[in-house]
């Protein structure tokens, strides 16, 4: 009787079982590895997106003639500009005003010095580049009282300076990511000059505030709300009318208001310079210029969101990025709004202010600059940006007289 053929089936083979095994493992591990390391990457990616890291410099001192009282600095797409600017600097001086540019080369500029700077002076060659300009508010000449806001976390100082013969109506500036309130000072001047008592806060993180769990930026997630006390403080002081004035950052935090201030029935305008509208859009334009996989940069935006992955990330709460896109709550929005952006701003490009006019032109007026760099319309073009706020106001009644638009 002939043994009948059948095959073997493979698992019953002998060593197909741990071939398989050892295989399985293997796949397993390296989608584990694979994994574990994309989380990594997008927990790096994402801690840059929330960590406040000390200012870097971004120029090169080259020059400092004494006699003519010249600054050369090298050359980029920033300090070429014409303006008046600052930089900040170390060695004997911290920080320095520089005036027009007398000379650009291909690798140089030099530019007039505004601050007097001796043969006693030392100056380190790195150097940073500043919108600024006055750096204390001192240099305004004008009459200021520095006052402290209770919030949550602690005291936040501001600078108040009060309009002349007092007013019902207060500007609240509001600073940019990594900035201080030293940032709005431009500003003072055209508001005084309405008649509008402004009001310069701090809020939790900057140098000068109180700390949060962390110490990281939730983008201005968090921040509204000790901007909010500082509106409460000037609701209690007199103010009837505010208009809130933010700068980058400072915007998105001006827009947040906007949408859910508890004090949003006394905000009567919003005015932005270079405004974050939407930081999903900002941060994915950073992300695309170092070259980063949209795919690594969408996992990064998403481990934001998590409470789990906070270890990762660094952040101190789960960023709500639906919230701080305004685009989609535009809707929300009552209060008139002036935004002021630069076609040539490669930091905030103006996209999203350009969409948030066309979603809201009932609200919404955009004055595009062409040439201005970020934040730095005011130094580029003083006097457009100058006449545009005060046109603004005034076309709006919003001036220092109690009477005017009631």
């Amino acid at each position: 009787m002939k043994a009948s053929r059948r095959a073997v089936p493979d698992a019953a083979r002998p060593g197909t079982v741990p071939t398989m095994r050892s295989t399985v493992v293997a796949l397993t591990t390296a989608l584990v590895s694979t994994t574990g390391l994309l989380a990594l990457l997008a927990g790096r990616v994402a801690r840059r997106v929330v960590t406040l890291s000390a200012r870097v410099p971004d120029t090169t001192l080259v020059d400092v003639d004494v006699a003519a009282q010249t600054i050369t600095l090298s050359r980029s797409a920033d300090t070429v500009l014409p303006g008046r600017y600052g930089l900040f600097t170390t060695g004997t001086q911290s920080y320095i005003k520089l005036g027009t540019v007398l000379a650009a080369g291909r690798d140089t500029v030099t530019r007039k010095l505004l601050t007097q700077i001796d043969e006693s002076d030392r100056l380190d060659a790195a150097a940073a580049f500043s919108g600024w300009y006055f750096a204390d508010p001192a240099e305004l000449h004008l009459p200021f009282e520095e006052v402290s806001v209770s919030t949550s976390l602690g005291s936040c100082p501001a600078w108040v300076f009060p309009a002349d013969g007092g007013s019902d109506v207060w500007a609240v500036h509001i600073h940019g990511r990594g900035t201080t309130r030293a940032e709005t000072l431009r500003a003072v001047p055209v508001f005084h000059a309405a008649g509008i008592t402004s009001m310069l806060t701090s809020y939790r993180n900057d140098a000068d505030a109180p700390r949060s769990r962390g110490g990281s930026s939730a983008l201005g997630a968090t921040e509204w709300r000790d901007v909010d006390r500082a509106i409460g403080y000037a609701r209690r002081a007199g103010a009837r009318r505010i208009i809130l004035m933010g700068w980058s950052m400072g915007g998105a935090i001006a827009l947040q208001l906007a949408a859910g201030s508890a004090h949003r029935d006394l905000i009567v305008g919003v005015i932005l310079d270079s405004p974050v509208v939407d930081w999903r859009r900002v941060l994915t334009h950073h992300a695309d210029l170092t070259r980063i996989p949209r795919p690594l940069t969408h996992l990064a935006l998403d481990a934001l969101t998590r409470p789990w992955a906070s270890s990762l990330t660094g952040a101190g709460d789960p960023i709500p990025w639906d919230r701080l896109d305004v685009l989609a709550r535009a809707d929300e929005l009552v209060a008139p709004i002036l935004i002021l952006h630069s076609a040539a701003d490669d930091f905030v490009p103006p996209a999203a202010s350009r969409a948030l006019r066309d979603r809201r032109p009932d609200l919404v007026t955009l004055d595009e600059f062409e040439g201005a760099r970020h934040t730095k319309l005011w130094n580029y073009d003083e006097e457009r940006w100058t006449s545009d706020i005060r046109d603004w106001l005034s076309a709006r009644g919003l001036t220092g007289d109690a009477d005017a638009g009631n």
